[in-house]
């Protein structure tokens, strides 16, 4: 069964930090391009960040700069480091594994105050 588990969100001010992450278990990690989408209210889903199995990133433009992504194969653990938030980087913020099929965490909250 595969299960993708966030953690990390939750609320801060204007110009700080945080840091998502979400542990995949039940795929073959190393694999997976894994990635963090968001969705906002009433929105579909966007595009934050990826990574492949080899270790390209690609960012969304609104976050080049600000978000960094990474991966730890053996802890099968992919992460978000978020800099400078924004109250627009308000959503939930969704991890996923892909690797011929699409897994998808539950979500976690972030929330930007001004």
């Amino acid at each position: 069964q595969v299960q993708l588990v966030e953690s990390g969100g939750g609320l801060v001010q204007a110009g700080g930090s945080l840091r998502l992450s979400c542990v995949v278990s039940g795929t073959t990690f190393s694999r997976d391009a894994v990635g963090w989408y968001r969705q906002f209210p009433g929105k579909q889903r966007e595009l934050v960040a990826t990574i492949s199995s080899g270790g390209s990133t690609n960012y969304a433009d609104s976050v080049k700069g600000r978000f960094t992504i990474s991966r730890d194969n053996a802890k099968n653990t992919v992460s978000l480091l978020m800099n400078s938030l924004k109250p627009e980087d308000t959503a939930v913020y969704y991890c996923y594994a892909y690797y011929s099929i699409m897994h998808w965490g539950q979500g976690t909250q972030v929330t930007v105050s001004s």
